[in-house]
């Protein structure tokens, strides 16, 4: 792999191993549906993986799994419009074979990847004993303009012969969910009723449903070649098939469009999805057209969404964005839809919705704020199921699944596959209530970055304060410690589901959830007394808060139970007491241990029983907060966190995380740059390659990690930058590398649009467009007075020397 330029990535060779994870990187999307960037040529099958998924069709089904009945709600595959079968019928020989990337008389083949255009290009050559060679050049594109639109443009070039090149244009509904080994278990099959036809216009089409969920799908393809020789159509069981014959010599090349529309009974207004696709399609503009609107399309987004860094980190950082706004574009504000951690590339995690908003909202919010909004509804629409969860756990409020899909239930899976032992076990990380608190702290800061005073004081305001009365109702007072605590849970580290020996699962005192905790309940009053009085009533009265709930929120926040030992935070209460893990020994014998709970449990052993993370946790903190903002915290907690005591605890867990997840190195890479850490960049670096040169190895082939890309973005503009807006302006408390000194975005804050920022070595500008209309801004570095740019204008800061 390559890069030309800052905006094209190369693909050389055909690798049979890393195939996939060219599909995954390769991915074309609109933010309503993606297609991978397989080989059209190919089925799925040990290498290849076509997938198409759309955004929010989700669909469950019962599979029996080592002796249980076991649901899992499923990211569907969607028909494969993409599906493109060739032969060669030269005039001086026999008719060849049906030709794939794994023929062995492929010769070349070259992968493109076009970031500012969206548009994928995958060139072929033949050549067979004989000397007579194929040229194939496949052009992609999911429109960005249209959203229900995908096109591919295929081209044939005869090198050394003449005669016919036999095209079968498919449309594949014999799909399943196979794209990940480890759910081989469960059942792939997702789709039903299909009916498929081709109309007398030459527009195939095909109509199915998923089995549980009973969501209706339409796709209907118009194909048109040039020199036109329609031979036949038929229609399979599950799908189409047109046959072309197109002449071809040298000189004289043959070209196939394929032009689909994609429906759902989802999509808004409702309707069967099926007469609407064929009638999409079938007035679509030509290629050429489509092209056109597809780049400029693209051309608004990169305008809006700019992050501009120099070398190597900025064209990997592109590509992260690419990914982003594929999967969350405008066109994502218009659905019911929240943020699935994988993207729309792959079938891993199921499609599901974890706590990634926590690390992508923030980019969106600063650039697409529509789209941040949006993704936060999602949250809001799914408060009747949180609150039912929360009554079934005894507790009150919303407490909020860690894995979502469709219906806002929970969908983390009862049982997973260890891969190593090939053993199903069970999995406890529903205990994971701590992603609450990331949605209160996506709807807060979203709040305070564009002063949506609509959305603070409607929706935003009922999802903290409900999320507030499940941690208030979740947490028991302790008469011994006079603090409250929050028992049976799971942290973000994921490995510590129990205490060892335990014969019931979940840790106590988890300090990210209870610190978090904390200071939802806070933000929850202060929002709530913020409130207009009629507003204040009425959320009173619908979510059962007395006049005393504000004091007594305000108290427990004070008085949550934060665990310490040798001068650190505790992961959790007991975590110090905990076996310490030969870390040299394991590093030795199995080189790789980022699943180190896999490799454990394979010897018969458990993580539990290791002073042993898999990712950040009780580190999450340094994350979330300002070292500022993160000992005021303490503070009001009444602990005292300085410096030393931060450092130290940094130190502390750096030594035992196994970093088994793309999140754990973005996360230490963010608090030792705070911290002026020497590693620092080292973590950095690896969480922008963690897709890029696949570095969890094989992961990305089923999906890319769209928290770790997002977070790249945000590491720049909140972490490096150290930008953050709020009701009084921008504050800016740079944090700058040596390996990225210097960046340039443009972002919204409260109102203003396209405000720009430039760090360079030794200073900071900023500047507001000119507008009659917005106000001044008002802008403060760290430690400095504040000042106020006028439209129109730009201030420079200097930024204070020191070895970054």
């Amino acid at each position: 792999m390559r890069t030309d330029t800052g905006w094209t990535w190369d693909f050389g060779g055909y690798d049979p191993a890393r195939e996939r994870t060219v599909e995954a990187l390769c991915t074309l999307g609109n933010g309503r549906f993606a297609t991978r960037g397989s080989a059209p040529e190919s089925p799925a099958g040990p290498v290849h993986y076509p997938g198409t998924y759309a955004a929010g069709c989700y669909d469950p089904v019962i599979s029996d799994v080592d002796g249980e009945q076991v649901r899992n709600e499923d990211l569907v595959n969607l028909p494969d419009w993409s599906r493109l079968r060739y032969r060669c019928l030269p005039d001086d020989g026999p008719e060849g074979q049906w030709l794939t990337p794994d023929d062995p008389s492929l010769r070349h083949s070259k992968v493109s990847l076009d970031l500012r255009r969206g548009v994928l290009t995958r060139r072929l050559f033949f050549q067979d004993a004989h000397g007579r060679g194929l040229g194939v050049t496949h052009v992609r594109l999911v429109h960005m303009a249209d959203p229900y639109l995908a096109a591919q443009r295929t081209t044939f070039h005869a090198y050394g012969w003449r005669g016919t090149v036999e095209v079968e244009s498919v449309i594949d509904g014999d799909v399943a969910n196979t794209g990940v080994e480890r759910y081989r278990g469960l059942d792939p099959r997702h789709l039903t009723g299909h009916r498929a036809g081709v109309e007398t216009d030459g527009v195939a089409w095909l109509s199915c449903r998923t089995r549980s969920s009973r969501i209706r799908i339409g796709v209907a393809v118009r194909t048109s070649a040039r020199p036109l020789v329609p031979v036949a159509a038929a229609c399979t069981d599950r799908g189409t098939v047109q046959v072309f014959r197109l002449p071809v010599a040298r000189g004289h090349s043959a070209v196939v469009v394929k032009c689909a529309a994609l429906y759902t009974s989802s999509d808004r207004p409702q309707g069967d999805p099926l007469p609407r696709a064929v009638a999409h399609v079938t007035h679509a503009p030509a290629f050429a057209g489509l092209l056109v609107s597809h780049h400029a399309a693209w051309e608004r987004l990169w305008s809006q969404g700019e992050l501009r860094v120099p070398g190597e980190t900025g064209r990997i950082l592109r590509l992260h964005l690419f990914h982003v706004l594929q999967t969350l574009s405008p066109h994502t504000a218009e659905l019911d839809v929240g943020v699935p951690a994988r993207g729309l590339h792959g079938e891993a995690y199921r499609g599901h919705v974890f706590w990634d908003e926590l690390f992508v909202l923030p980019y969106l919010t600063l650039h697409f704020p529509e789209v941040a909004r949006g993704l936060l509804m999602y949250r809001h629409r799914r408060l009747p199921a949180a609150r039912d969860a929360a009554r079934r756990a005894g507790t009150a409020g919303a407490m909020f699944p860690w894995q979502s899909g469709g219906s806002g239930e929970e969908e983390t899976q009862r049982l997973h596959l260890n891969p190593r032992s090939g053993r199903w076990l069970p999995d406890h990380s529903h205990l994971q209530h701590h992603v609450g608190s990331a949605i209160a702290w996506n709807v807060w800061r979203y709040g305070q970055s564009t002063g949506d005073t609509g959305f603070v004081q409607g929706p935003g305001a009922e999802l903290l304060l409900d999320i507030a009365r499940h941690w208030a109702a979740a947490a028991e007072y302790d008469n011994e410690l006079a603090r409250y605590r929050i028992r049976g849970v799971m942290g973000p580290d994921e490995y510590h589901d129990a205490y060892p020996g335990a014969a019931v699962p979940g840790i106590d005192d988890n300090a990210y959830t209870n610190v978090t905790a904390a200071w939802v309940l806070a933000r929850a009053v202060e929002t709530f007394e913020a409130l207009p009085r009629t507003r204040r009533q009425e959320l009173a009265a619908r979510l059962g808060l007395d006049d005393e709930t504000p004091a007594r929120w305000d108290d427990m926040s004070r008085r949550v139970h934060v665990p310490f030992h040798e001068g650190v935070i505790s992961q959790f209460e007991g975590y110090g007491d905990l076996a310490e893990l030969d870390w040299a020994g394991y590093r030795a014998r199995y080189h790789d241990i980022r699943r180190l709970d896999r490799i454990l449990e394979s010897e018969g052993d458990t993580v539990n029983r290791y002073q042993a993370s898999k990712q950040a946790d009780t580190l999450m903190l340094g994350h979330l907060f300002r070292p500022a903002e993160l000992r005021a915290l303490f503070d009001r907690l009444g602990y005292r966190l300085d410096d030393e005591t931060w450092r130290a605890t940094v130190r502390y867990y750096l030594a035992r995380t196994s970093h088994g997840s793309t999140l754990s190195s973005l996360v230490h890479g963010w608090v030792l740059a705070r911290e002026r850490g020497r590693d620092a960049w080292r973590y950095c670096e690896e969480a922008l390659l963690s897709d890029v040169a696949d570095i969890q190895g094989g992961t990305t082939g089923e999906g890319i990690h769209l928290g770790a890309m997002g977070g790249t973005l945000d590491l720049v503009e909140r972490g490096v930058v150290g930008l953050e807006a709020g009701p009084d302006g921008l504050c800016v408390d740079p944090m700058p590398l040596r390996e990225m000194p210097r960046c340039a975005f443009t972002f919204c804050c409260r109102g203003h649009r396209d405000i720009r920022i430039r760090l360079l070595p030794g200073r900071l500008g900023i500047r507001v467009p000119r507008s009659r209309l917005a106000p001044p801004l008002s802008v403060r570095l760290a430690g400095e007075r504040l000042v106020t740019v006028a439209a129109g204008e730009q201030h420079w800061f200097r930024l204070p020397c020191g070895d970054p």
